[in-house]
C-alpha cells in the first residue's frame, strides 16, 4: 500500500509503500475512497498546539499518515468481523481508544488517555488502505455524496457534539456560530437539522460570511467591524446564550465571551492557538460556563449518521482533490485558502 507520511515538524510529506496488511480477529480491511483535510492535520503537520504567551504542545512524529476523515471500501474483514461485506462504502469512527479503561467502558473512547486513533497513532486516509480494528466504527452513510460523507467523520462529528453542549432553548434565546469555515458551515448546517437553530455567524471573510447568509444562517457580523459585538448585543436583546467557538483562538474566544448574556456559554473547538485571561469574579457574577468539546462519541456518530442517512443534513461545499496533493492542501489550510472542505480522492 501507498502513504504520504510526515517526515518532521513542516516538512514535505514523503510517498512510502508497505506491504498491504490482512485483516486479523475483528478487522477491516478498506481502500480509501475519500479523507478530509482537517485544521488538526495541519498541526500534526507542523508538529506543534500554539498555547500562547511564546509557549507550545508539541504534536506528531515522523512517520505519521495522518487523515482521520475517512470513507472508504470494504476491501477484506478478519474472521470475527460481523456486520460488513467486501464492496460496503463505509465512513469510518476514527476516535478509537484502548477499550478497556474507565473512560472507554463509559462510552467515551474519543476521550481515552491511551487512544489509537486512525490518522495519528494508527495509519490514516492519507493513505491507499485502512485498517479499522472492529465494524463498529464503520458507518453507511445512506445516497449522501461519498466524499462529502468522509467529513462527517471529524467536522460534522464535531459540531454535531458542539451543538448538543448548547442544552434546551427558550423562544428567543441566540446562539452564534465564530467562524464560517468547513466546520461552521457544518454546524450551520446540522443545527438546523438536528436542533432548529438558525444561529448568527461570525467571521472575519466577508465571502464566508454570504456562504453562511445564502446558507440559512439568521444574521452573519464581520468581527472586523469595531461595532461588531454591539451589533449582536442589539440583535440578541442582550447577548447570546451560547457561542460555539469553531476557530479557537485568543480573538475568536474573547469575541465569544464579549457577546454572551448572563448565564451564557462559550464552547471552545477550534484548536487555533493562543490563551484567554479572563477575571475570576466575572465566572459568579455573570454565571458564564467555559466549556471544550473535542470531537464526539461513538453513540453521537452513529446519531449523526443516522440525520445523514434520511437526507437531513444539506451538504456543505467541498473541494474534490487528488490524493497527491496531500501536502499542498495543508499549505492552502494553513493560509485560508480553502472555503468549505477539502477531500483527498483515491482512484
Amino acid at each position: 500500500m501507498k502513504q504520504y507520511q510526515t517526515t518532521g515538524p513542516g516538512t514535505p510529506l514523503e510517498l512510502v509503500e508497505s506491504p498491504t496488511p490482512q485483516p486479523q480477529g475483528s478487522e477491516v480491511l478498506l481502500a480509501t475512497r475519500a479523507c478530509g483535510v482537517c485544521h488538526s492535520d495541519v498541526h500534526l503537520h507542523e508538529g506543534a498546539f500554539d498555547l500562547g504567551g511564546g509557549r507550545s504542545l508539541p504534536a506528531g512524529q515522523p512517520g505519521m499518515t495522518l487523515g482521520h476523515e475517512i470513507m472508504g471500501e470494504v476491501l477484506a474483514v478478519g474472521p470475527d468481523a460481523e456486520g460488513v461485506q467486501v464492496g460496503d462504502l463505509r465512513v469510518v469512527y476514527p476516535w478509537i481508544g484502548c477499550g478497556v479503561c474507565n473512560i472507554c467502558r463509559r462510552g467515551d473512547e474519543h476521550l481515552c488517555l491511551a487512544p489509537k486513533v486512525l490518522g495519528i497513532q494508527a495509519g490514516g486516509g492519507f493513505g491507499d488502505h485502512v485498517l479499522a480494528p472492529h465494524p463498529r466504527y464503520l458507518f453507511d452513510f445512506g445516497s449522501a455524496d461519498p466524499a462529502l460523507a468522509a467529513t462527517y467523520a471529524c467536522s460534522g462529528l464535531t459540531a454535531y457534539s458542539a451543538l448538543k453542549r448548547i442544552g434546551a432553548l427558550a423562544e428567543g434565546d441566540a446562539v452564534v456560530i465564530i467562524g464560517a469555515g468547513g466546520l461552521g458551515q457544518m454546524a450551520l448546517q446540522i443545527g438546523r437539522a438536528a436542533f432548529g437553530i438558525a444561529p448568527i455567524v461570525v467571521d472575519i471573510d466577508q465571502p464566508k460570511l454570504e456562504a453562511a447568509e445564502a446558507a440559512g444562517a439568521a444574521a452573519v457580523i464581520n468581527s472586523k467591524d469595531a461595532d461588531a459585538a454591539q451589533q449582536l448585543k442589539t440583535m440578541t436583546d442582550g447577548g447570546a446564550v451560547a457561542a460555539l467557538d469553531f476557530v479557537g483562538s485568543e480573538a475568536s474566544a474573547n469575541f465569544g465571551l464579549s457577546v454572551l448574556r448572563k448565564g451564557g456559554k462559550l464552547v471552545v473547538v477550534g484548536l487555533y492557538g493562543g490563551q484567554l485571561t479572563f477575571p475570576l469574579p466575572f465566572f459568579p457574577m455573570m454565571a458564564r460556563v467555559i466549556e471544550g468539546n473535542f470531537v464526539g462519541s461513538l453513540q453521537e456518530m452513529g446519531e449523526l449518521m443516522q440525520l445523514v442517512r434520511d437526507g437531513a443534513v444539506a451538504p456543505i461545499r467541498i473541494e474534490r482533490r487528488p490524493a497527491a496533493e496531500a501536502e499542498k492542501i495543508l499549505s492552502e489550510l494553513k493560509a485560508g485558502q480553502i472555503q468549505g472542505r477539502a477531500v483527498l480522492v483515491y482512484d
